[in-house]
């Protein structure tokens, strides 16, 4: 037995005696990696990643294109149209479908727009920005302001520190009137002082 570890003999044990350490115990959280509740930087929760526009903007060309050529095989099937007319006929589709796709982003409502459940694993941007859109119509539901990042205006501000900033504000205003006032004072009675003499 050594430093009163394991067995004092291993006869009759059925093992060897050899004393290794338990991989499997789990260690106590109370400081470092996994602490719960920490309030350092690295306990932040992850910033959540933005949609890439021009990755979105590149999908949905890249779909206009896909109708394109569906339409073009379509075409080629039928014979009926000569080379000249099928590629007059596919430019105008393409400008159409370019068109509504812009029109649809001035709306508000993208065009080619997906839900997180039709997106694939592999779309991240269009499943972030699903998941965007389901926040903001949440937001929305809720009454709530936009971003919390609280800007100049005190926009996105949380209601008590907005009403904490308000009366700090007229404090600061009703102590800048009353040395105006004292300012005011002290000069008429200067003057009073002058004119008595």
């Amino acid at each position: 037995m050594s430093a009163n570890v394991g067995l004092s003999t291993p006869r009759g044990s059925g093992t060897s005696g050899y004393v290794q350490r338990n991989l499997s115990a789990l260690k106590p959280r109370a400081t470092g990696y996994g602490q719960p509740y920490s309030l350092n930087d690295a306990a932040r929760p992850p910033k959540i990643r933005k949609p890439d526009e021009d990755i979105l903007r590149h999908d949905r060309l890249r779909e206009i294109e896909v109708k394109v050529m569906e339409l073009r095989d379509k075409l080629e099937e039928e014979g009926k149209m000569d080379d000249d007319e099928i590629e007059e006929e596919c430019e105008k589709t393409r400008a159409e479908l370019v068109n509504d796709l812009e029109k649809g982003r001035d709306r508000g409502s993208r065009g080619g727009e997906k839900s997180a459940a039709k997106a694939k694993s592999y779309q991240v941007h269009e499943l972030a920005e699903a998941k965007a859109r389901e926040s903001e119509k949440l937001r929305r539901a809720l009454g709530l302001k936009g971003d919390v990042g609280g800007g100049a205006d005190g926009e996105g501000e949380h209601p008590m520190a907005r009403q904490e900033r308000r009366k700090r504000e007229v404090e600061m205003q009703r102590v800048k009137r009353e040395e105006e006032d004292k300012e005011e004072h002290g000069v008429k009675n200067e003057r009073r002082r002058y004119d008595n003499d």
